[in-house]
């Protein structure tokens, strides 16, 4: 039997009196790759707060139910999960090129803070060769090797995200999620960049993506989940799901669709 790496079950998270998940309830199981596509206010960001952590959500009834499960257990040991599941977030990003240390992290001490739970590497940390090896290892699944030895405030954000994969893969997760990975990036870095992730869904590596731009979806995606309003609306295979009719219920706008060698486009027709 597959293996489920989340379920949200009758999931509902507030905000004052708007319910920014409003009984979501979806399962993702192991090497079933997804992309979870809605627009800004459908209750992406909740999500990816949920999954940090950072929210903690309730039944739409407010019973004692589990509204979450990871990886089977509605018990969530920080250290395992954090092992288990990799999630690189905009904030993370953020975190590390804003703060007031971040001209001093390298690319090689940033890949290694994935198994300190740090932002970098500072003096108090003790650092083992086998660590340093997992780093750079990590680096070079990300196609980030070259960006070893140079400080993270000086990367384009196309580098920045490479070397935050190779954080989030230090760990050899079994579920990388992205949070909007594509934005901020010209067509040619975002290429490459879910080029890499490509490779990574075909190593074994079950990807979650939580985007709005449906250019995001790599080709191995096996499945499509819009979400509108804090509830899925469809939930299919890519084919079925990124289609006009489909999106313009989602997006409110008529929309003309493309797909070339795997990915999508869209763009929006005449009113």
């Amino acid at each position: 039997m597959t293996e489920p790496v989340l379920e949200f079950i009758d999931a509902t998270v507030l905000r004052g009196a708007t319910r920014a998940l409003d009984g979501l309830t979806l399962r993702i199981d192991k090497g079933e790759h997804t992309a979870i596509l809605g627009p800004n206010g459908a209750g992406k960001s909740t999500l990816m707060r949920v999954l940090t952590l950072e929210d903690r959500p309730r039944t739409s009834e407010g019973d004692d139910r589990p509204a979450l499960k990871l990886f089977g257990s509605e018990r969530t040991d920080i250290e395992e999960l954090r092992r288990r599941m990799a999630v690189v977030t905009g904030d993370l990003d953020a975190s590390f090129g804003m703060s007031s240390w971040g001209g001093r992290v390298l690319g090689l001490d940033a890949a290694i803070s994935g198994l300190l739970g740090s932002h970098g590497v500072f003096s108090h940390h003790e650092l083992t060769p086998r660590m340093r090896e997992q780093g750079r290892a990590a680096l070079a699944r990300a196609d980030a090797t070259h960006l070893a030895a140079k400080p993270f405030n000086e990367m384009s954000t196309g580098e920045r995200r490479r070397v935050l994969i190779a954080r989030a893969l230090v760990t050899a997760p079994e579920v990388l999620v992205l949070d909007e990975p594509t934005t901020g990036l010209d067509f040619v870095a975002r290429h490459r960049f879910l080029e890499t992730v490509r490779r990574l869904a075909r190593e074994g590596t079950t990807i979650l993506i939580v985007t709005h731009h449906v250019e995001g979806v790599i080709p191995e995606t096996r499945r499509v989940v819009l979400l509108a309003q804090g509830r899925v609306v469809f939930d299919g295979t890519p084919a079925e799901a990124l289609t006009p009719v489909r999106l313009e219920q989602v997006y409110g706008a008529p929309m003309a669709v493309e797909r070339h060698d795997g990915y999508y486009a869209v763009r929006i027709v005449g009113s």
